[in-house]
C-alpha cells in the first residue's frame, strides 16, 4: 500500500496535538505545524490588548512528534507561523517535497493574540488583519498547495476546524462571555471555504468538510480563557474532535459530509468513537 500521509496545523496542544496522534493511530505518517517546537517556549497568548501573557503553555510540537512515533508512524516537524505566510508555504513545500503527498489536511491552528477577546473599539484594524491572515488566508495556501496532488489522485480530505461563533452571536460582550468581531468575522469566512471549494472539486474524490468541535477543554481553555467568562472544566476532551478527523480520514466516511459541517461531539458519541466519554456537552455559544 502506498504511504498515507497528513498534514495538521496548530499541532503542538490541544484539537491539533490529538488529531495528529489519532490520525497516527489510523495509519497515517503525520507532519505537524505550529509555532512552539520545544516545551517551555514563550509565545504571546494573551487575547487582549490590555495585558501580556508569555507564560509559556503546555505542548510543543516535539512532544506530539514523540506521540505520532510512539504510534508506529512517522513523524515531521515543521515549525511555521500562520501570521507568516512564506512560511506556511514552505512548510507545505517542504511536505509534498520529502513525502510527495498529502492526503489528509487538518486546518486546525489559528490566530493567537491580542484582539481576540477585545471590543471593536478597544481593538487596532491590524489585529482584525492578523486575524484574517492567520484564520482564512494561511488555511487557503495549504489548501491550494495540497489540493491539486489529491485531485490528481482521485481522494483526499480536507478537514477545516471551524466554530459556531462563525454563524451565531455571542450571549455576551467581548471579555463577559462573548468574543470579539476578529475572531468571528475570520472564522465566518473561513468557514464559507470548505463547501464552495467541494463545489469546484465536484467529482473528484476529494472532500473538504467543516468540524464543529463545540466547547472543547484545551490547555489553552484551562490556562487563559476563565477570566473571559469561560470554565474549561465544562469542556469536552479534545479527543472526541482527533477521533472524529481519524474516522472521517478512512474507509470513505467522509464522502457523504463533503461540503457539510460535522457536528464533532454528535458524530463521536453516535459513533461510539471515544468509549468512555458520557457525550456532547453544552456549548457556550448556544447559551
Amino acid at each position: 500500500m502506498e504511504r498515507q500521509t497528513a498534514l495538521v496545523t496548530g499541532a503542538s496542544r490541544g484539537i491539533g496535538k490529538a488529531c495528529a496522534v489519532w490520525l497516527a493511530r489510523a495509519g497515517f505518517d503525520l507532519a505537524v505545524t505550529a509555532r512552539s517546537v520545544k516545551e517551555g517556549e514563550e509565545r504571546e497568548h494573551s487575547s487582549t490588548v490590555a495585558a501580556s501573557n508569555t507564560k509559556p503553555l503546555p505542548g510543543s510540537l516535539s512532544t506530539t512528534a514523540d506521540l505520532i512515533r510512539a504510534e508506529g508512524r512517522e513523524a515531521m516537524v515543521v515549525p511555521a507561523d500562520l501570521l507568516d505566510r512564506e512560511s506556511i508555504e514552505a512548510a507545505a513545500a517542504s511536505v509534498l517535497g520529502e513525502w510527495g503527498r498529502v492526503d489528509v489536511l487538518v486546518n486546525n491552528g489559528r490566530y493567537i493574540g491580542p484582539g481576540h477577546m477585545d471590543r471593536l473599539l478597544d481593538t487596532p484594524l491590524e489585529l482584525l488583519d492578523a486575524h484574517l491572515e492567520a484564520n482564512v488566508m494561511a488555511p487557503l495556501a495549504l489548501i491550494k498547495a495540497v489540493l491539486p496532488g489529491m485531485v490528481e489522485r482521485g481522494t483526499g480530505l480536507v478537514a477545516d476546524i471551524t466554530s459556531s461563533v462563525a454563524w451565531m452571536d455571542p450571549p455576551a460582550p467581548a471579555g463577559a462571555g462573548g468574543w470579539g468581531l476578529g475572531y468571528a468575522m475570520s472564522k465566518g469566512a473561513f468557514h464559507r471555504i470548505a463547501g464552495l471549494v467541494q463545489q469546484e472539486v465536484g467529482d473528484s474524490g476529494v472532500v473538504l468538510v467543516n468540524i464543529d468541535p463545540g466547547f472543547i477543554a484545551t490547555e489553552r481553555m484551562f490556562a487563559d480563557m476563565g477570566d473571559f467568562g469561560f470554565d474549561a472544566s465544562a469542556g469536552a476532551p479534545p479527543d472526541v474532535i482527533g477521533a472524529v478527523v481519524a474516522w472521517l480520514a478512512v474507509d470513505g466516511n467522509g464522502a457523504a459530509w463533503g461540503g457539510t459541517v460535522v457536528p464533532g461531539q454528535q458524530l463521536c458519541h453516535d459513533q461510539g468513537l471515544l468509549p468512555g466519554w458520557s457525550g456532547p456537552v453544552p456549548n457556550p455559544v448556544d447559551a
